[in-house]
């Protein structure tokens, strides 16, 4: 092995007195994927701040190819190839998939630019990556997983060697993840030094050669990820063991919360049909991008379907009305929490409130007022936030994931609609979120869950329904089943 691209030595950072990172070490070899594991807090995004130059550390050292660099900038960080894509894309989403590879450096003619140039080269970027994106498409019509593909062609193609993404799957589908994972095996396949940051367990030990855990700013555990086990890497991302183990539930009602009859939209979904009773938890199984990815926009009214019926409490809902959808009792929570669920500049109280407010017509602006309210939703849902009541896009993916739990659930529903309730969070995270599906459950409520994880699956919910090529094919209870069934039955195999 070659010697490292990247090293950090004994790098502390503290911001007011509190200490972020502390004597952090990390090596970095060409051709490796290393995973950056650690709870939110922990540490982990503080440390890509000062590898990429947004801060400097106080004390300590970052070596490029064996030479320090002390107050290292964005901008030399760039010229060394240290290229960050954030979880949040930063595309210029107005912009071509063609201009926003060349961006900066645009092939200019004559002084005009050379469009023909200009598309030549981002497909030869892309093509070097193995993608094969339209480079007319403006950026803002593309995935969610092509904008990340973009992003990566784009620092490639500016000589970065050092690749940080920062949870690149986070609120994908399961063939679209897969997807970022391909191209991220092809980065470390041609040389480039990729850390990966990412709260999804399997996922890392599917795909790193070495893992780093950070505990409380300080590095708990580094090795070679076959040195790893998923208990063993809980233990020390957490500090102790962390089980989600199911508890016993009343049994359901005999009493429908929800039936769903028939339900029909494009290739999607096709004769969908689904009963939900009070108490229980049924769960949507089906391939990536199925009929469950079209759910929370025809159950919460934001689309219309072509076909169908609906039924809350016994009463008929009509479909495209989100006024309806809400006021029959139906509560949907999204998994695209940045785009539809959080109002990401509100603060944290404000978005808490946002929706017990629409109900109450009425909206406290006072932050007295504010502050009261939203207490109680914060204990109850376990909000850690920053100090100073800060805006919601500031807090980490499972803190804004508790905040849209408590802005709907605290909303009395009949039923409620959980779109991947747990992508994206942290493994603790992830337990306390478990515990609330628990609760609302055991109150009463109807759960129909639509989750990309088998082990979700087994942990919570009591029935699971299977749909493929957008219809249901099969019901199973879940008490019983084991993961290899659930595997087989989402994708067509006899289940014992």
């Amino acid at each position: 092995m070659t010697g490292p691209v990247l090293r950090v030595r004994g790098v502390t950072k503290s911001f007011g007195g509190a200490a972020a990172l502390r004597d952090v070490d990390l090596d970095l070899y060409p051709g490796e994927v290393h995973a950056l594991m650690g709870m939110n807090g922990a540490g982990k995004s503080t440390l890509v701040q000062v590898l990429s130059g947004v801060h400097q550390a106080d004390r300590g050292t970052v070596e490029v190819d064996g030479h320090a660099h002390p107050g290292l900038t964005v901008r030399r960080a760039r010229r060394l190839g240290i290229a960050f894509v954030p979880q949040r894309r930063e595309l210029a989403m107005g912009l071509t998939v063609a201009e926003n590879v060349m961006l900066g450096a645009l092939p200019v003619s004559r002084g005009v630019v050379d469009w023909r140039a200009v598309h030549a080269r981002a497909r030869q970027a892309l093509a070097g990556l193995g993608l094969a994106i339209d480079v007319r498409r403006p950026a803002g019509e593309l995935t969610v997983a092509e904008q990340t593909m973009v992003e990566v062609a784009r620092e490639v193609r500016r000589g970065g060697r050092v690749l940080v993404l920062d949870e690149p799957t986070a609120c994908l589908s399961a063939e679209a993840a897969g997807q970022i994972r391909t191209l991220v095996r092809r980065l470390r396949d041609e040389g480039v030094a990729v850390v990966y940051i990412s709260h999804y367990i399997d996922e890392v030990m599917g795909i790193a050669d070495r893992v780093t855990v950070l505990r409380d700013g300080g590095v708990v555990r580094s090795g070679p990820a076959a040195g790893f086990d998923a208990a063993s890497l809980v233990r020390d991302m957490v500090g102790r063991d962390v089980v989600s183990t199911r508890p016993e539930r009343p049994s359901p009602k005999d009493e429908l919360g929800m039936a769903v009859r028939g339900l029909g939209r494009g290739r999607v979904i096709r004769d969908f049909s689904v009963q939900v009773r009070k108490g229980e938890v049924v769960a949507v199984l089906g391939p990536a991008g199925d009929a469950q990815s079209g759910l929370f926009d025809l159950l919460s009214g934001r689309v219309r379907p072509d076909t169908g019926a609906f039924e809350i409490d016994g009463r008929s809902v009509p479909f495209g009305k989100v006024a309806a959808s809400l006021a029959s009792g139906l509560r949907c929570v999204t998994g695209d929490r940045r785009a539809l669920g959080l109002v990401p500049e509100l603060s944290v109280d404000e978005n808490l409130l946002l929706a017990g407010d629409r109900f109450a017509r009425r909206r406290w602006h006072r932050a007295g007022d504010l502050a009261r309210r939203a207490e109680p939703l914060r204990e109850n849902y376990g909000v850690v936030a920053l100090a100073g009541n800060p805006p919601a896009g500031t807090l980490s993916g499972g803190n804004q994931q508790k905040v849209l739990l408590a802005k709907w659930l605290e909303t009395e529903p009949v039923v409620a609609f959980l779109e991947d309730p747990t992508n994206g969070v942290d493994i603790a995270a992830m337990a306390d979120i478990h515990a609330l599906v628990d609760a609302l459950a055991a109150r009463g409520v109807a759960v129909l869950l639509a989750s990309s994880s088998a082990e979700e699956v087994l942990r919570l919910a009591d029935r699971v329904v299977v749909v493929r090529a957008g219809r249901v094919v099969a019901e199973r209870d879940v008490p019983g089943l084991s993961r290899d069934d659930l595997v087989a039955l989402a994708v067509g195999g006899a289940a014992s």
